[in-house]
């Protein structure tokens, strides 16, 4: 039988790093990011990437693999995820799952919804819509059959939009829909799942106190390095909270207030549906970090008592 997977998830903010180190410390555990940003590697300060001693005092995993002009998709990123779990496991160390992106969680324990074979016709005429009309015409049509992928998908990844659209014309079910028809006896790996939240007005509280602490570190520097290393303002990482609202107040589009604003309505956003999809998985234990202020004592306990992972 497998050694079980330790995960730890919740939103933005909430505490997970400092939470997974100490674990990490405790279990002689590596730890697996499980994040869509911090996946690459000039993104540092925007997606409150593990610093250096951080990174020093547990090692990760899948943090700085992929350059931000680097196609990179899920699928790339379960097969990067599989072969750190393998390698951890064969140094007989504990794998300790951390993040909060929702889909690369589930890829890695229950695999991914591989859907209808492509139609590439259906695909060229989608593809020419988005160049004579747009892209966000293709978003917004969408958003009318699929609500729930439209706010999970960029209006500029055009590669997922037309996807998703492909997905509902050929089989008439919103790709959204699909993806939560996960069956737990094709489960990838056995695993723990530990969730952490907190009241969604100190939630709130910490996510304008990280952004303020990210613009004291030179986020905005950080962006203006990477235009004058010639990146497109298009690509879609640049595109993700923290950078799309910071390279608006530079291109002259709004003011510094209202990017800092802008930035933090769309973390707080961020955050929401971070929950909203993590809460369908019932597989996960919750615990509210107010009410549980020894969070690393709980699962140490936990794990131990019903012996989920040996130690």
């Amino acid at each position: 039988m497998k050694p079980k997977l330790l995960c730890l998830l919740g939103p933005t903010a909430v505490g997970k790093t400092e939470i997974a180190i100490q674990l990490a410390q405790h279990l002689k555990a590596e730890i697996v990011s499980v994040d869509s940003r911090q996946i690459y590697q000039q993104m540092d300060i925007g997606t409150a990437k593990p610093t250096p001693d951080e990174q020093q005092a547990a090692r990760h995993h899948l943090i700085d693999c992929v350059d931000i002009a680097q196609s990179f998709s899920v699928a790339d990123y379960q097969s990067l995820a599989d072969t750190a779990i393998t390698e951890i496991q064969n140094r007989g160390k504990q794998v300790l799952l951390v993040g909060g992106a929702g889909l690369y969680f589930r890829a890695i324990v229950d695999g991914l919804f591989e859907g209808p074979a492509a139609d590439f016709l259906l695909r060229k005429r989608l593809e020419q819509e988005a160049a004579q009309h747009g892209v966000k015409a293709l978003h917004d049509r969408l958003r009318t059959c699929d609500p729930e992928a439209a706010d999970r998908i960029h209006p500029n990844n055009l590669t997922r939009v037309i996807r998703a659209l492909e997905v509902y014309e050929l089989t008439g079910i919103p790709i959204s829909k699909h993806q939560q028809q996960w069956h737990p006896e094709n489960q990838r790996y056995p695993f723990i799942a530990f969730g952490i939240t907190m009241p969604r007005e100190l939630l709130y509280h910490r996510i304008g106190q990280r952004v303020d602490v990210m613009l004291a570190n030179g986020l905005i520097a950080e962006v203006e390095s990477l235009l004058s290393a010639g990146y497109s303002r298009d690509i879609f990482a640049l595109q993700s909270f923290g950078y799309k609202e910071l390279i608006a107040f530079l291109d002259g589009k709004c003011t510094y207030v209202e990017a800092i604003e802008q930035l933090k309505q769309n973390t707080r956003r961020f955050a929401k549906r971070q929950l909203t999809w993590f809460r369908k998985d019932t597989r996960i234990e919750w615990m509210d970090r107010e009410a549980t202020p020894d969070v690393v004592g709980y699962i140490l306990r936990n794990i131990r008592e019903n012996i989920h992972i040996p130690l």
